[in-house]
């Protein structure tokens, strides 16, 4: 009988899963839901997309689950924990990575998250969570100016903070939160924290934990970290602004994070995502939570899962199992950067790139040293077709982020999307990895 493990993710971040599934000797096949049209490409074994689906198609992913009599399922997309994906297949006896609805509340409502921290003395900024304007407004002219994140409680596609400087901007923000629509609806005003900002992953069965990686990931659309918030332009992995002190922060405000889930009667079996800053306060430097995730991070997981020597499917079935204490993660020690390579004017109006073709990228996928993942690209007649914002995303490893960046921007060089009187619709950041570069640069010199 074939091991069929399905994924429940449509962009990079499952093409990083198939990638890593596809490793595995005991895994024969991959399903992918919806997936993209080039899962496929780092892999000889089977891989079965479903586009025509969503993340949030339960009935439907449960009818093809059961099918394909699926030994595996990983849940990874924020909306389908919302939806409760994982539930309905755990109720119909899969074994399945990813959070349950009830738990994953710690992403799907901030307002219930900040409150739980509060609760359990995790380190936050200040924050005041607002039912209507007129409430976050009153709030803000009772305030002295400042810097301030307004963050709509609801799941945006990572795109609902707007940062504001000062209290007129925020009161600005705080009026964009209906364009979130139910997402927006309830809304926190924070506190702005200065720092460095870091993504920390661990695998939970329920009963113990197992640190995955980190990652820094890069939000703004635009070199200097300038523009719009996105769902993320690219990141290096790890990040040197961890170190040991950072690590031991890290380490316990996850233990502490587990322990007042269980409190709280919500065990937690998938990834959990720590979006966390760095910040100093006099000669001490403090981690501060900005957010939890209930899942891997896109584009984190896309330079963290290919440094993970351990069989991926093997640690799933220890989560299924509780057994995860009987192993250990292992990693290989390089460096990686990943750059998303997107359409021109993403995360906003990028209309104009749609159906363009991606000149070179059959090129790239077969440059070596470097992967290729997949995401709002499609594969029309042998022709790669720009289809969403992020198109793809290359992956490039080093002895350190100055190899590793070298490589994956040579890559880039080869492709483009060519657009009237020779413009190039092709978009992606020049900097990803700059803090670390500059830390090895200073070091070096």
């Amino acid at each position: 009988m074939k091991t069929i493990v399905a994924i429940i993710d449509a962009g990079g971040r499952g093409a990083a899963l198939v990638d890593a599934y596809a490793k595995s000797p005991k895994v024969d096949e991959i399903i992918a839901i919806p997936g993209n049209d080039l899962m496929h490409i780092n892999t000889n074994k089977p891989v079965h997309i479903y586009p025509q689906l969503k993340t949030t198609s339960k009935e439907e992913i449960l009818k093809i689950c059961q099918e394909f009599q699926v030994s595996l399922i990983n849940v990874t997309q924020d909306n389908a924990v919302e939806a409760g994906v994982s539930d309905l297949l755990r109720q119909n006896g899969f074994k399945v990575v990813g959070a349950s609805h009830s738990v994953g509340r710690i992403e799907w409502d901030k307002a219930w998250s900040r409150d739980f921290m509060s609760k359990n003395f995790l380190p936050i900024p200040s924050y005041k969570v607002c039912s209507h304007q007129e409430e976050g407004i009153q709030f803000l002219r009772t305030q002295k100016d400042q810097a301030w994140f307004i963050k709509a409680a609801g799941l945006a596609e990572g795109k609902g903070v707007i940062p504001a400087r000062n209290n007129m901007e925020a009161e600005v923000a705080i009026e964009e939160m209906a364009k979130f629509g139910t997402a927006g609806q309830t809304f926190l005003i924070e506190q702005a924290l200065i720092g460095e900002e870091f993504s920390a992953f661990v695998v939970s069965d329920g009963n113990s934990f197992q640190f995955m990686g980190a990652a820094q990931d890069h939000k703004r659309a635009f070199d200097n970290d300038e523009g719009p918030n996105t769902g993320g332009m690219g990141c290096s992995s790890p990040p040197l602004v961890i170190d040991a002190n950072i690590q031991t922060q890290i380490d316990e405000i996850f233990e502490k994070t587990f322990e007042g889930l269980k409190k709280e009667n919500l065990p937690y079996q998938g990834v959990l995502y720590l979006g966390g800053i760095v910040v100093t306060e006099g000669n001490l430097k403090k981690v501060y939570i900005i957010e939890f995730n209930a899942r891997w991070g896109d584009p984190e997981i896309e330079c963290i899962m290919p440094g993970i020597h351990n069989d991926i499917y093997e640690i799933g079935l220890l989560i299924n199992e509780g057994k995860l204490n009987q192993t250990q993660i292992q990693y290989d020690g390089r460096a990686r950067i990943v750059v998303a390579a997107c359409s021109l004017g993403y995360p906003e109006d990028y209309s104009k790139v749609k159906g363009k073709e991606i000149v070179g990228l059959n090129k790239l996928i077969q440059e070596p040293g470097v992967r290729v993942y997949g995401s709002g690209t499609k594969v029309v007649d042998g022709r790669y077709i720009a289809n969403g914002g992020r198109l793809f995303y290359v992956v490039a490893e080093g002895k350190d982020v100055l190899e590793a960046r070298e490589k994956a921007y040579r890559a880039l060089e080869k492709v483009s999307i060519p657009g009237e009187n020779g413009e190039d619709l092709l978009h992606y950041r020049k900097d990803i990895g700059y803090r670390d570069v500059k830390r090895v640069t200073d070091f070096s010199s």
